[in-house]
């Protein structure tokens, strides 16, 4: 893949490509003959070049021509000092850049490296830590923190659709073992038996078989206990009345045949009862655990359901190559914010907007 040496220009901060000042030439528009980059190796040639990187963003973002992200005016002009962009109608904040009104959003953290950052992230499969990220591309293990947890918001799907034809749903608990714990520490948080006398938190997951091997998708969700009302109102939320729900012989689960196909397999006797199991669910504990205990070893409870968007968008595209992946997170990125005061519980605001 070629590529011309890029005129970079350091900062205290890194190499800030919408910031710094220089000689630039807006590209305008990706090479449509160059394939997306489809290994790691190749991404980090790719985008070793500023102007591919804007080039590759503004791409994804304006497929149809740049338009401003106050007014959506399209009357807009290149600054190429700065590499931003003024909107010719007459409001606040008329000068914009690539990064406005995305994740990136007020970061002095160029795109080669929130690039590599994504893509790290979204191609391990048991996760990648903050160090490990912040070691990789140069910059603090805050600053990657922080930088990771944005990814893991663009990774976010909401959506009201709901599941259909076989369904499993089942529960787990995440967190520290009390035997694991130091006296003090079980003594403060350890108030009783059973898994909610303890700090763990409860996930609820909810996998759609898919027709063939490796088409399953999976929807997880906090939720504050396993009792019956909490469980059916999470059901009846995300599955369609018409679908088959499998689920394990936990009496919480009993008046869901009022309204669907529900049958149980009681995991004193057996696992599997032809098509009745929770097997599939149970693979993606496996590997969710794998991740939190194997990665990330410590996750506040305030944070975890990031890390289930996290982990749930990598198994619901794990056909996908990576490139592709980052490709399709990338385009997820508008229309999202998070501020370092929302992340860490020092305001009210909503992440999303």
């Amino acid at each position: 893949m070629q590529s011309h040496a890029p005129t970079i220009f350091p900062t205290p901060e890194g190499n800030n490509i919408l910031d710094t000042q220089g000689s630039f030439r807006y590209p305008r528009g990706m090479d449509k003959t160059a394939a997306v980059p489809q290994t790691l190796q190749d991404a980090l040639r790719y985008f070793s070049d500023p102007d591919k990187c804007l080039a590759f963003m503004v791409e994804l973002r304006w497929p149809n021509g740049v338009t401003c992200p106050t007014c959506g005016g399209r009357f807009v002009s290149f600054v190429s000092t700065r590499r931003i962009w003024t909107c010719k109608e007459n409001h606040e904040r008329k000068q914009f850049s690539a990064k406005v009104g995305t994740i990136f959003e007020d970061s002095p953290v160029g795109l080669d490296k929130w690039f590599a950052a994504m893509w790290m992230i979204g191609s391990a499969k048991n996760g990648v830590s903050s160090y490990e990220v912040s070691r990789g591309i140069g910059v603090t293990q805050k600053t990657a923190w922080f930088m990771l947890h944005r990814i893991r918001l663009a990774m976010q799907r909401g959506t009201t659709d709901k599941f259909f034809g076989d369904v499993e749903v089942d529960e787990t608990f995440i967190g520290a073992k009390a035997r694991n714990m130091h006296k003090a520490k079980r003594a403060r948080l350890v108030k009783g038996s059973g898994p909610f006398g303890s700090s763990k938190a409860a996930v609820m997951g909810f996998l759609q078989r898919g027709a063939k091997k490796g088409e399953s998708k999976v929807r997880l969700t906090v939720i504050d206990n396993i009792r019956t009302q909490t469980l059916d109102t999470h059901v009846r939320s995300r599955v369609a009345p018409d679908a088959s729900v499998f689920t394990d012989a936990l009496s919480s689960y009993r008046k869901l045949g009022d309204t669907y196909d529900h049958r149980t397999v009681d995991h004193a006797v057996e696992y599997v009862s032809g098509k009745v199991h929770t097997n599939g669910l149970e693979n993606f504990w496996s590997l969710l655990k794998r991740c939190i205990k194997g990665t990330y070893i410590n996750v506040e409870p305030f944070h975890l359901f990031r890390y289930l968007d996290e982990q749930a968008y990598r198994f619901n595209t794990r056909k996908a190559k990576d490139g592709d992946r980052f490709t399709d997170s990338l385009r997820s990125i508008v229309g999202k914010r998070l501020t370092y005061k929302h992340l860490t519980g020092k305001d009210a605001l909503p992440a999303t907007t």
